[in-house]
């Protein structure tokens, strides 16, 4: 191994926190070093990975909901005026206090979230039911002064991806269908990323502030903690109250409109690098890979026509709509070997004199190193199906891998025993003080009750002893 080579081995995936940061060095995805706490610089390929990302969310919302992009500074006199939601941002809001060397009149905030630069615009475009419903979504950088421990595309003081939909509807009903949607539409989108999500409804003491109710996704992450990577909120009439957003009903009166609004960021991209990702790098799904296929020439002395037959498969695998590339660096193959496997390209075929003879390549699988050989007559068939199927066992894998690390518990000693492996499942009476006693005591949290939960008799709750109507998952939390 050269001295190169050495630099760019990484640790352990069991030292999950270390082989995280290394990766995202050595895989270039993010640089760490821009002199800023919290703030971090995409590489080009990590910012290729998330385009391909945003290009699913974009394609998912736009049947239905239309992009818009609303200004980065909120003036502090429309900041202020929902009390609940601004209690939950006050300690991480960043103000803009002058503009050059002039004291500013008013305060300017940097968007934490955009309900208060949003909702004093719904006010001036809704006017009628006609109007409703209302689905616009943006993609944004959001700040917010984190005092935690930061960590690339986790937790941030600027989220640079903020995917945020905000809807207006005529009925509290028609509101919690909509987050009802906005919750299939992040089980679709972590589906095309091969990457299970688990669903449930936040307790009242950790949902939005400003909300009747919120719905969120969590992924599964190799520490055994869970990420949160996906929130829909039901925010009732509060912000229409505040904001005075009202439509002229079918009856002409004036009524309050009631509002949802939902977001992922680059936590997406995070949960998909490390639930994917193996000890030698990344291991990426085909539908989101920047190169799906890179094609290794194995030359010698005189190999023009193994370069010839490279290029010609290129221009196939192009034409069939693969993303593909040839490396005809001057490494040896072996080298060439170790960086594609560390960019997480999911199919590598090698051609070299003796499978020109034989009209064949050797293709090689990412995710499970399986190599065979495949005719060049069929290789843009066989490149494509084998996508297909890197695409489904990755998903198959980490949804296997997640379901095996769900426990169900009936005790807190229980849920202690198993909570450094993954997520409890534990009954729960419901009341506020026997769940805040649950998360003093296990040192974890309440993530929430699962969406898909039949209603029934679920155990007794270990705190209290009654009978208890729900199970709700608990885990470390991100």
């Amino acid at each position: 191994m050269t001295e190169k080579e050495k630099e760019a081995t990484l640790p352990s995936k069991k030292d999950f926190s270390e082989w995280y940061n290394e990766l995202l060095r050595i895989a270039e995805i993010m640089d760490v070093r821009y002199p800023v706490k919290g703030l971090y610089v995409w590489y080009p390929f990590g910012f290729t990975i998330r385009k391909n990302v945003y290009n699913i969310i974009r394609e998912l919302l736009d049947k239905d909901h239309m992009e818009t992009m609303f200004p980065l500074l909120i003036p502090e006199n429309e900041f202020m005026k929902e009390a609940e939601h601004i209690k939950g941002f006050e300690d991480e809001v960043y103000w803009v206090t002058h503009g050059g060397t002039s004291p500013l009149d008013v305060k300017l905030a940097l968007r934490p979230t955009s309900e208060t630069a949003i909702y004093p615009m719904y006010k001036l475009w809704v006017r009628s039911h006609a109007d409703l419903p209302l689905k616009l979504y943006q993609i944004v950088n959001t700040f917010r002064y984190e005092t935690k421990h930061t960590r690339p595309l986790i937790r941030l003081r600027e989220i640079t991806s903020f995917k945020e939909a905000h809807t207006v509807h005529a009925t509290w009903q028609e509101a919690a269908e909509q987050v009802d949607e906005a919750i299939k539409i992040y089980i679709e989108f972590y589906y095309r990323l091969a990457v299970p999500v688990l669903a449930s409804k936040r307790p009242d003491w950790d949902k939005f502030p400003g909300a009747d109710y919120t719905i969120a996704v969590d992924a599964l992450m190799p520490d055994g903690k869970t990420l949160q990577v996906g929130t829909a909120h039901h925010l009732g009439d509060n912000f229409a109250r505040t904001f005075d957003i009202k439509y002229e009903n079918p009856a002409g009166e004036q009524v309050y409109a009631h509002q949802t609004c939902y977001g992922v960021s680059e936590r997406s991209i995070a949960a998909l690098i490390s639930i994917h990702g193996d000890d030698k790098g990344l291991v990426l799904p085909p539908e989101v890979a920047p190169i799906q296929v890179v094609i290794i020439p194995i030359v010698f002395k005189d190999s023009s026509d193994v370069i010839q037959a490279c290029e010609k498969v290129q221009q196939l695998l192009q034409d069939a709509g693969i993303r593909v590339k040839i490396d005809l660096s001057d490494d040896r193959p072996g080298a060439k070997y170790y960086r594609w496997e560390m960019k997480g390209v999911p199919l590598r075929l090698e051609i070299g004199p003796r499978d020109l003879k034989n009209g064949v390549a050797v293709l090689v699988r990412r995710d499970t190193g399986e190599k065979r050989q495949v005719p060049l007559e069929n290789i843009s068939h066989e490149s494509k199906e084998t996508l297909k199927v890197i695409q489904s066992t990755l998903f198959e894998k980490a949804v296997a891998d997640m379901q095996a690390r769900i426990f169900v518990c009936s005790t807190l000693e229980d849920v202690n025993e198993k909570l450094s492996e993954g997520i409890a499942l534990l009954p729960w009476c419901g009341d506020k003080a026997c769940g805040l006693q649950i998360e003093e005591e296990i040192g974890a949290g309440i993530l929430g009750i699962p969406t898909d939960q039949e209603e029934g008799h679920k155990g007794h709750c270990p705190v209290c002893g009654k009978d208890a109507s729900v199970k709700v998952y608990v885990a470390r939390k991100y």
